[in-house]
C-alpha cells in the first residue's frame, strides 16, 4: 500500500515516489520542484481539510486533497 501526500501526518517527512495520473497540475508540480525523490513534508491543514500545506525545497505550497491524492510516497 501506498501512501500519499493527503494520508502523511503533519510533520512527518517523506520522498516523492511517483504520480498517480500525468495531468496538467501534476505536471505543474513538477515544474516547481515536486518531483519524484524529492522531500516533502506537510506542514499543516485547514480546519475542514482542504488545503494542505506542504514543504519541499525550501518552498511552501498550498495543494487541494485531490491534488495531494495523485501524489505516491515512500519513506524518507
Amino acid at each position: 500500500m501506498d501512501a500519499t501526500l493527503s494520508t502523511l501526518p503533519i510533520g512527518q517527512a517523506a520522498r516523492v515516489k511517483a504520480y498517480d495520473q500525468c495531468n496538467a497540475t501534476d505536471q505543474r508540480l513538477m515544474v516547481m520542484g515536486l518531483i519524484p525523490g524529492v522531500e516533502v513534508r506537510k506542514i499543516r491543514v485547514a480546519p475542514l481539510g482542504d488545503p494542505i500545506a506542504v514543504e519541499f525545497d525550501g518552498r511552501c505550497v498550498s495543494l487541494r486533497r485531490t491534488e495531494a491524492n495523485s501524489v505516491r510516497l515512500e519513506s524518507a
